[in-house]
């Protein structure tokens, strides 16, 4: 049998809370820190450092360029090849990365960023400060389409001191800064970047560096031997595309792929050969029905109310994941966790649902909803079971299923009613939810729901720096989404690495981060 144990995610509290008004300088680190494994860690024994790790994934990579990627599987990879100036360790706290120490001025409207020195892109270039202007202005430039641009709407101006130094001018205290500066889409390139290098050839302060991609099939990249901090132990990594994950763990079990990350809980129970291990971890991604509250019926909220009332969300647990999560409301993170049942309907009620339908006044409601089909392997699942429930209350699904690139294009465009996604989580609800739902968030339109109210209420959780104040201003933030059902959240649930016998050293993280493949050896 599999091998199959749980880790346990670790509580966080007042988790971006780094960046305080009266904060002094926070955090320093060593020169050994690789992302979520513990810095300065000498690697699974008896690794051979000549060997290619094998990655098994099931989508190609959308996007080549880290401040544009938004599915899973594109930030792992790129994850490999590019930092941030901070990054989470595994117990979910911001720790320096390409910022080897931060400095907030005590009214909370200047940081001063010490860079890591001796750090070089993949080309052999030097980090400096004018690539980390670079890389900030660039990000918040709308001309870029930069899907993290909102994490840095507190920065109103960039400025280089030194080579060394840079200094961030806010409108105002951002106790999420440190947190968000975490994000895979705020990576650091250099200076000299173009758009057409961007998608092409990533160049970046990783462990690895790019090799050469062939689309559909692979994406390869090398050990960067002048990496910054410990140095991969393995030679090279081949992510490989492989579309079913029951094939990936077959090529688990027979060698030919040694690490892979699961979704479906089922081919993770039936993972049934000796030298397969199934590491079972809690995440902050969630499972949502996301609505466009600017399109068609769904305008009218006694409409969503009708569809957040006629669904139980346990079934659609239960029937596509057999139950390996739990339920959700809007923030999974331990450390601003929602209250899943704080909605008008904490559990099914048709009657309920039929009673909104009927105040809305309209019949024969029909909702046109894309599902990816590939990325995540519960979504078909999902959307067949949330459409059959909703059948009961006099509400039509269409489903439209594609394959993941074209629904990540349809999803970006907001071109779309309604869709069944998998989003992913983060440690502090601003970088979470501000880029969807503030009027002027780079994914409003995704969204599709904003309001003066909220706008208010994500500058209250930027600005304050005490955690149980932010908290109770996130409740707010749930209050508002829930009674206006802007989307249904579903459920959280777990993800499963499956490691070939030989393979060590490899950390999974609640974010679903594969930074610590960087320390994975395989013997």
């Amino acid at each position: 049998m599999s091998q199959i144990r749980m880790r346990a995610l670790a509580g966080v509290v007042g988790l971006g809370l780094a960046l305080s008004a009266c904060a002094t300088t926070t955090g320093t680190g060593s020169a050994g820190s690789t992302g979520s494994s513990a810095p300065g860690t000498a690697g699974p024994a008896g690794a051979n450092p000549n060997a290619t790790l094998v990655v098994g994934i099931t989508t190609d990579p959308n996007s080549l360029n880290p401040w544009k990627a938004t599915q899973f599987q594109a930030v792992n990879v790129l994850e490999t090849m590019y930092n941030s100036l901070t990054q989470f360790d595994k117990d979910l706290k911001v720790v320096p990365s390409l910022a080897e120490s931060w400095t907030t001025a005590a009214d909370g409207k200047t940081v001063t960023v010490k860079l890591r020195q001796g750090v070089t892109f993949a080309d052999g270039s030097a980090l400096d400060a004018a690539d980390v202007k670079f890389s900030l202005d660039k990000i918040k430039d709308p001309a870029t389409a930069a899907v993290a641009a909102a994490s840095l709407a507190s920065v109103t101006t960039v400025t280089v001191k030194d080579p060394a130094t840079v200094e961030l001018t806010l409108s105002g205290p951002d106790a999420a800064l440190a947190s968000n500066l975490a994000s895979l889409n705020l990576s650091i390139l250099p200076s000299e970047a173009t758009d057409a290098t961007y998608a092409t050839a990533p160049n970046g302060t990783g462990p690895f560096q790019f090799v050469s991609r062939v689309p559909n099939q692979s994406v390869s990249v090398k050990r960067n031997d002048a990496y910054w901090g410990d140095k991969a132990k393995a030679a090279k990594l081949e992510f490989r595309v492989i579309p079913e994950e029951s094939a990936i763990v077959s090529a688990v079990q027979s060698g030919n792929v040694h690490i892979a990350s699961l979704k479906d809980p089922l081919v993770a129970k039936t993972a049934s050969a000796s030298n397969v291990t199934i590491v079972k971890t809690p995440q902050l991604n969630y499972h949502v029905l996301q609505l466009n509250a600017t399109k068609g019926a769904l305008t009218d909220v006694n409409v969503r109310l009708a569809i957040q009332c006629g669904i139980d969300r346990k079934q659609v647990l239960d029937t596509a994941a057999l139950g390996e999560g739990e339920v959700t409301g809007p923030n999974t993170s331990p450390a601003y966790k929602s209250d899943p049942n704080a909605r008008p309907c904490p559990t099914r009620d048709v009657a309920k649902a039929k009673d909104y339908l009927a105040k809305s006044g309209k019949t024969n409601v029909v909702v046109k909803t894309i599902v990816s089909q590939g990325e995540y392997a519960t979504s078909v699942n999902e959307a067949q079971n949330v459409q059959a429930q909703l059948k009961d209350v006099g509400i039509s699904l269409e489903l439209e299923v594609m394959e993941s690139g074209a629904y990540v294009k349809k999803w970006v465009a907001a071109d779309f009613e309604a869709a069944i996604a998998l989003n992913g989580g983060r440690p502090d609800p601003d970088g979470a939810y501000s880029r969807y739902f503030i009027s002027t968030g780079n994914l409003n339109k995704v969204a599709g729901y904003s309001s003066p109210a909220l706008d208010q209420l994500f500058a209250q959780g930027k600005a304050t720096t005490d955690y149980t104040a932010r908290k109770e201003i996130y409740k707010k933030v749930d209050a508002e989404l829930e009674n206006k059902a802007v989307w249904v959240w579903l459920f959280t649930g777990y993800g499963y690495t499956a490691t070939a016998k030989g393979v060590s050293g490899f950390e999974p993280n609640p974010t679903g981060s594969f930074r610590s493949l960087a320390a994975t050896g395989v013997s």
